[in-house]
Protein backbone atom coordinates (compact mmCIF):
# COMPACT_ATOMS: atom_id res chain seq x y z
CA UNK A 1 0.00 0.00 0.00
CA UNK A 2 1.40 3.39 -0.97
CA UNK A 3 0.39 6.84 0.11
CA UNK A 4 1.28 10.13 -1.43
CA UNK A 5 2.75 12.96 0.61
CA UNK A 6 0.31 15.56 1.89
CA UNK A 7 2.62 18.46 0.99
CA UNK A 8 5.13 19.40 -1.66
CA UNK A 9 5.42 18.67 -5.34
CA UNK A 10 4.46 14.99 -4.94
CA UNK A 11 1.12 15.78 -3.28
CA UNK A 12 -1.97 14.82 -5.30
CA UNK A 13 -3.24 18.41 -5.38
CA UNK A 14 0.06 19.49 -7.00
CA UNK A 15 -0.29 17.16 -9.99
CA UNK A 16 -0.70 19.95 -12.54
CA UNK A 17 2.30 21.83 -11.11
CA UNK A 18 4.32 18.62 -11.16
CA UNK A 19 3.41 18.07 -14.82
CA UNK A 20 4.45 21.63 -15.67
CA UNK A 21 7.72 21.14 -13.80
CA UNK A 22 8.32 17.89 -15.68
CA UNK A 23 8.00 19.86 -18.93
CA UNK A 24 10.57 22.38 -17.71
CA UNK A 25 12.92 19.59 -16.64
CA UNK A 26 12.54 17.79 -19.97
CA UNK A 27 13.46 20.99 -21.80
CA UNK A 28 16.53 21.35 -19.55
CA UNK A 29 17.44 17.71 -20.22
CA UNK A 30 17.31 18.25 -23.98
CA UNK A 31 19.25 21.53 -23.73
CA UNK A 32 22.07 19.67 -21.99
CA UNK A 33 22.01 16.75 -24.44
CA UNK A 34 22.14 19.12 -27.42
CA UNK A 35 24.94 21.10 -25.81
CA UNK A 36 26.94 17.89 -25.38
CA UNK A 37 26.53 17.09 -29.09
CA UNK A 38 27.55 20.61 -30.12
CA UNK A 39 30.47 20.74 -27.69
CA UNK A 40 31.79 17.43 -29.04
CA UNK A 41 31.80 18.82 -32.59
CA UNK A 42 33.32 22.12 -31.46
CA UNK A 43 35.98 20.38 -29.38
CA UNK A 44 37.17 18.49 -32.45
CA UNK A 45 36.65 20.71 -35.53
CA UNK A 46 38.48 24.00 -34.84
CA UNK A 47 41.97 24.54 -36.22
CA UNK A 48 44.76 26.90 -35.29
CA UNK A 49 46.84 27.94 -32.32
CA UNK A 50 44.06 29.92 -30.65
CA UNK A 51 41.66 27.00 -30.99
CA UNK A 52 43.56 24.68 -28.67
CA UNK A 53 42.49 26.24 -25.37
CA UNK A 54 38.87 26.48 -26.53
CA UNK A 55 38.87 22.84 -27.62
CA UNK A 56 40.35 21.71 -24.29
CA UNK A 57 37.82 23.74 -22.32
CA UNK A 58 34.90 22.31 -24.32
CA UNK A 59 36.32 18.82 -23.92
CA UNK A 60 36.19 19.26 -20.13
CA UNK A 61 32.70 20.78 -20.25
CA UNK A 62 31.28 17.82 -22.17
CA UNK A 63 31.43 15.55 -19.12
CA UNK A 64 29.93 18.22 -16.87
CA UNK A 65 27.06 18.93 -19.27
CA UNK A 66 26.41 15.20 -19.65
CA UNK A 67 26.29 14.98 -15.86
CA UNK A 68 23.72 17.77 -15.81
CA UNK A 69 21.56 15.86 -18.32
CA UNK A 70 21.78 12.79 -16.10
CA UNK A 71 20.74 14.82 -13.04
CA UNK A 72 17.74 16.23 -14.91
CA UNK A 73 16.84 12.71 -16.07
CA UNK A 74 17.05 11.36 -12.51
CA UNK A 75 14.82 14.14 -11.21
CA UNK A 76 12.29 13.53 -13.98
CA UNK A 77 12.13 9.89 -12.90
CA UNK A 78 11.84 10.81 -9.20
CA UNK A 79 8.87 13.04 -10.04
CA UNK A 80 7.16 10.06 -11.73
CA UNK A 81 7.94 11.24 -15.25
CA UNK A 82 9.61 9.33 -18.04
CA UNK A 83 12.97 10.40 -19.40
CA UNK A 84 12.35 10.96 -23.13
CA UNK A 85 14.04 8.92 -25.84
CA UNK A 86 15.90 10.21 -28.87
CA UNK A 87 12.83 10.30 -31.13
CA UNK A 88 11.52 13.19 -29.05
CA UNK A 89 14.64 15.31 -29.66
CA UNK A 90 14.40 18.49 -31.74
CA UNK A 91 17.58 20.48 -32.33
CA UNK A 92 17.42 24.20 -31.49
CA UNK A 93 21.03 25.39 -31.09
CA UNK A 94 21.75 26.80 -34.54
CA UNK A 95 24.29 29.19 -32.99
CA UNK A 96 26.49 26.27 -31.86
CA UNK A 97 26.83 24.68 -35.28
CA UNK A 98 30.40 24.36 -36.53
CA UNK A 99 31.56 27.48 -38.39
CA UNK A 100 32.18 27.47 -42.14
CA UNK A 101 35.87 28.19 -41.52
CA UNK A 102 37.40 25.88 -38.92
CA UNK A 103 39.72 28.69 -37.76
CA UNK A 104 36.71 30.89 -36.84
CA UNK A 105 37.09 30.34 -33.12
CA UNK A 106 35.12 33.51 -32.31
CA UNK A 107 32.01 31.87 -33.80
CA UNK A 108 32.46 28.94 -31.41
CA UNK A 109 33.03 31.22 -28.41
CA UNK A 110 29.92 33.28 -29.15
CA UNK A 111 27.89 30.10 -29.64
CA UNK A 112 28.98 28.78 -26.25
CA UNK A 113 28.10 32.10 -24.58
CA UNK A 114 24.65 32.02 -26.18
CA UNK A 115 24.08 28.39 -25.14
CA UNK A 116 25.14 29.08 -21.56
CA UNK A 117 23.01 32.22 -21.42
CA UNK A 118 19.96 30.25 -22.62
CA UNK A 119 20.60 27.60 -19.97
CA UNK A 120 21.00 30.24 -17.26
CA UNK A 121 17.71 31.88 -18.22
CA UNK A 122 15.84 28.56 -18.31
CA UNK A 123 17.32 27.34 -15.02
CA UNK A 124 16.40 30.59 -13.28
CA UNK A 125 12.84 29.99 -14.48
CA UNK A 126 12.87 26.50 -12.94
CA UNK A 127 14.29 27.85 -9.68
CA UNK A 128 11.53 30.48 -9.49
CA UNK A 129 8.87 27.89 -10.36
CA UNK A 130 10.08 25.61 -7.54
CA UNK A 131 10.06 28.34 -4.88
CA UNK A 132 7.99 27.08 -1.96
CA UNK A 133 6.94 23.94 -3.83
CA UNK A 134 9.93 21.75 -4.64
CA UNK A 135 13.12 22.53 -2.71
CA UNK A 136 14.84 19.35 -3.94
CA UNK A 137 14.62 20.31 -7.61
CA UNK A 138 15.36 23.91 -6.72
CA UNK A 139 18.58 22.98 -4.89
CA UNK A 140 19.72 20.73 -7.73
CA UNK A 141 19.10 23.40 -10.36
CA UNK A 142 20.82 26.09 -8.27
CA UNK A 143 23.99 23.96 -8.31
CA UNK A 144 23.73 23.38 -12.05
CA UNK A 145 23.13 27.11 -12.55
CA UNK A 146 26.37 27.79 -10.70
CA UNK A 147 28.25 25.57 -13.16
CA UNK A 148 26.64 27.25 -16.18
CA UNK A 149 27.47 30.74 -14.90
CA UNK A 150 31.10 29.66 -14.53
CA UNK A 151 31.16 28.32 -18.09
CA UNK A 152 29.69 31.53 -19.47
CA UNK A 153 32.16 33.67 -17.52
CA UNK A 154 35.11 31.65 -18.84
CA UNK A 155 34.00 32.04 -22.46
CA UNK A 156 33.26 35.74 -21.99
CA UNK A 157 36.92 36.04 -21.01
CA UNK A 158 37.96 34.21 -24.19
CA UNK A 159 35.80 36.62 -26.22
CA UNK A 160 37.31 39.69 -24.51
CA UNK A 161 40.77 38.39 -25.32
CA UNK A 162 39.80 37.92 -28.98
CA UNK A 163 38.31 41.42 -29.06
CA UNK A 164 41.50 42.89 -27.55
CA UNK A 165 43.52 41.17 -30.26
CA UNK A 166 41.19 42.49 -33.00
CA UNK A 167 39.82 39.06 -33.88
CA UNK A 168 36.22 39.75 -32.92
Amino acid sequence: MTTTPAHGILADERKSEREELLGLLEKAYWMEIETVMSYIANSINPDGIRAQEIKESLDEDIQEELGHAQQFGQRIKELYGTVPGSLEFTAEQNYLQPPEQQVDIVHVIRGVIEAETGAIEHYNRIIEFCEGTDPVTQDMVIQILHDEEGHRRLFEGFLRECEAEGLA
